[in-house]
């Protein structure tokens, strides 16, 4: 099998995995606190496949859990270009950094991730509720790297 097609493959198992576990049914604290899933499982994509394609699979991607969350058309999409736009520039550096900076670069990621969110939301609704625990998603995101890469490896390989 071609590594191109491969990659294709692991791409669609890994979006699946990832908007099963998004979709899971969960009290409300736990929703404002839970990773970005889709982010996790397209920066292990990024990382582990070269392909010239990214920023067009983040925009469909992004789209996917636009509609499968009811938001705004293009919100998440953004927040995934932008996000994967800055895994893909220290690339080279967090494949072999240890595992305490790829967690800092997902910290990273996933603050412009939900900062796009949050401005993209203010801008269209005019008015922001915010929720505090919604500042713990980064946090555990880059948390929770480290298992997702290695189970992730597992499913790809």
């Amino acid at each position: 099998m071609s590594s191109q097609k491969k990659s294709y493959i692991t791409l669609i198992k890994i979006t699946i995995l990832a908007l099963i576990i998004s979709v899971i049914p969960a009290p409300e604290i736990v929703l404002y606190i839970s990773p970005f899933w889709m982010l996790l499982s397209f920066v292990y994509w990024i990382t582990t496949f070269t392909n010239q394609w990214q920023l067009f699979f983040a925009l469909a991607l992004g789209v996917l859990v636009d509609v499968l969350y009811g938001d705004i058309l293009g919100q998440n999409a953004l927040a995934l270009i932008l996000s994967g736009a800055f895994i893909s520039n220290v690339k080279q550096s967090l494949l072999v950094s240890n595992i305490t900076t790829q967690q800092i670069y997902i910290f990273v990621a996933s603050t412009i991730y939900l900062s796009t969110l949050l401005l993209v939301y203010n801008l269209s609704i005019q008015s922001l509720s915010f929720n505090p625990y919604l500042l713990l998603k980064p946090f555990l995101t880059a948390l929770l790297w480290p298992i997702v890469r290695l189970l992730l490896s597992k499913i790809s390989s």
